[in-house]
């Protein structure tokens, strides 16, 4: 018997396991769909490329023919290992603004507001460049500046403050707006993910309870009080209770289809798939947000290109050696190097496009980046803060079977107004000066694509996500809640949500800190609630030198 069961091993999961199983006196059970994150394509940063193609470590979601998008279904990664997402993303660490989650607070979420979250950030980072008002020291989280940094990275931020933006230095600081490199969740060179950060050091814990390759197929349930939950391992059935609390930290595509799946959402629905109802909630699944992404690529113009692409890379044998003896070089980029935030009209509070620039050519998620030889570089932007919503449903009661992906991009106009925004801001950083001895042909949107018309259309036939989704068991106190602002699932006790999916509204950034933040958060919530007070034991982390 467990005091606390976690339900995935991933951005949120693995900060939960250590800071609950930090206190002696409660024993945590935590499960992963996914296999250990043994593989080095993990531990390499540039190892990205590869984790975009595993079977084993990655979901590979679908989105169901997305009506905006000329029918298109897109493609969604997601972590399937310990570490989760983290385990697999392009380890841009951002917060996201300020004002962001001053809106979860007065939508109806107490607790909620920046200077209630930036304690949690500052706890879970250790800062390379030292402590601030902003950062922390100490924690198991590593945030480092990029140990390498392409010329063509270089030229971006010239060309972006040659059309105007400015430069920044800190995007998690008092100011996002600007362009800059981005600082990395990684340690000497290698990936930081919650698994390497939070949960290595707790696996030797004889209270914590770590099993990988189950998957989790309902919540068990007395009347309405969660009492565990089933999985299926090596074909064979397994339940295990626990006294206390069950906590789903699946994501926002795993964590309501598990409610769904166990008797909690809406009526009709689980009717529908013959599955007994436990809880009438018919928020769970639904206000799925994402971020919607737009590329601008330009064919470099040198053939032995400086920026990634199978060539170049097959060619770095001194790339390997730096990697393998000193931990630098190329094998330790993030791919999204460099990057920032505008602003699509001036008198925005906030910036509402990011840009991720890639010193390579890009396409279809790079899944076909080693059937070119083609050198490039690609612009990345995006909607911060879309109006569109999605809804995730069951395709069956099978658990193994991947749910109903709707995200519905562009169904709000404005959207779409903000993406011609962002395709344009791109084109317009990559025309300047800083990279004209670089610059060839322009592949994407292509020379002949100029009105809004033909832009308009170019991006419903080439946007993509850029793996962001959240929002589908929505914090608050509405009808179509899911969880209350201490992340409780309405309706039933013993049982939270604690992921990106309790997220009322997308953050204006990359959704990884903001997930871990959520944990930590979560973590002093629950040990507050069952212990009393707080727990902030100290964790065995090796400090940087």
């Amino acid at each position: 018997m467990y005091d606390f069961i976690i339900v995935g091993a991933g951005s949120a999961g693995c900060v939960l396991a250590n800071r609950l199983s930090a206190d002696p006196s409660v024993k945590v059970c935590l499960l992963e769909a996914g296999p250990k994150d043994a593989s080095l394509m993990i531990r390499v940063p540039l190892g990205i490329i590869g984790m975009m193609h595993s079977k084993q470590m990655n979901w590979r979601y679908y989105t169901e023919p997305e009506p905006h998008l000329g029918g298109r279904q897109l493609f969604w990664p997601r972590g399937r290992t310990l570490g989760g997402s983290s385990a697999s993303n392009a380890m841009c660490y951002i917060r996201g603004h300020a004002c962001d989650y001053n809106h979860w607070a007065a939508l109806g979420n107490p607790g909620w507001g920046y200077h209630d979250v930036l304690p949690y950030f500052k706890k879970s980072q250790h800062q390379s460049r030292g402590e601030d008002a902003y950062h922390g020291l100490g924690g198991p989280l590593h945030v480092s500046d990029l140990r390498v940094h392409n010329p063509l990275s270089d030229a971006f931020i010239a060309a972006a403050m040659q059309a105007g933006h400015k430069r920044a230095q800190d995007f998690n600081g008092g100011e996002q707006e600007g362009v800059g490199y981005y600082q990395v969740t990684q340690k000497n060179g290698e990936r930081c993910s919650t698994a390497a950060g939070f949960l290595r050091l707790a696996e030797a814990r004889e209270n914590l309870t770590v099993i990988t390759d189950a998957l989790t197929t309902r919540v068990l349930f007395d009347g309405r009080r969660a009492t565990g939950v089933e999985y299926v391992k090596d074909g064979e059935r397994h339940r295990v209770s626990c006294q206390r609390e069950v906590l789903l930290s699946g994501g926002a595509i795993n964590s309501p289809q598990l409610l769904l799946l166990s008797g909690i959402g809406d009526q009709a629905q689980l009717k529908q798939h013959q599955i007994p109802l436990v809880h009438h909630l018919p928020g769970v699944g639904e206000n799925l947000q994402d971020h919607l992404d737009v590329l601008a690529v330009t064919r470099e113009r040198t053939f032995y290109s400086i920026g990634f692409s199978p060539v170049a890379l097959l060619r770095s044998v001194k790339g390997i050696f730096d990697y393998l003896l000193f931990r630098k070089g190329n094998f330790t980029s993030n791919i999204a190097e460099a990057g920032g935030f505008a602003k699509s009209s001036p008198e925005l509070a906030a910036p509402d496009i990011q840009f991720h620039f890639s010193p390579c050519f890009l396409d279809n998620h790079g899944l076909n980046l080693w059937q070119t030889v083609r050198h490039g570089y690609s612009l990345h932007a995006c909607n911060l803060r879309p109006k569109s919503r999605g809804r995730l449903t069951l395709r069956d009661a099978d658990p193994a079977s991947s749910p109903v992906i709707q995200a519905n991009y562009l169904d709000d106009p404005e959207d779409m107004a903000v993406m011609l925004k962002a395709i344009k801001l791109s084109r317009e950083i990559l025309k300047q000066p800083a990279f004209e001895r670089y610059r060839g042909r322009e592949v994407y949107p292509g020379p002949e694509v100029q009105t809004d018309e033909a832009l308009a259309a170019f991006i419903r036939r080439k946007a993509e996500s850029i793996y962001h989704p959240v929002g589908t068991c929505k914090m608050g106190n509405d009808e179509m809640a899911v969880v209350d602002p201490q992340l409780r699932v309405r309706g039933v006790s013993g049982l939270r949500v604690v992921d990106a999916s309790i997220m009322p509204t997308l953050i204006g950034g990359n959704t990884n800190a903001p997930t871990i933040m959520i944990a930590e958060k979560a973590s002093d919530m629950i040990l507050g609630d069952h212990v009393k007070k707080p727990v902030n034991a100290q964790l065995e982390v090796e400090t940087a030198t």
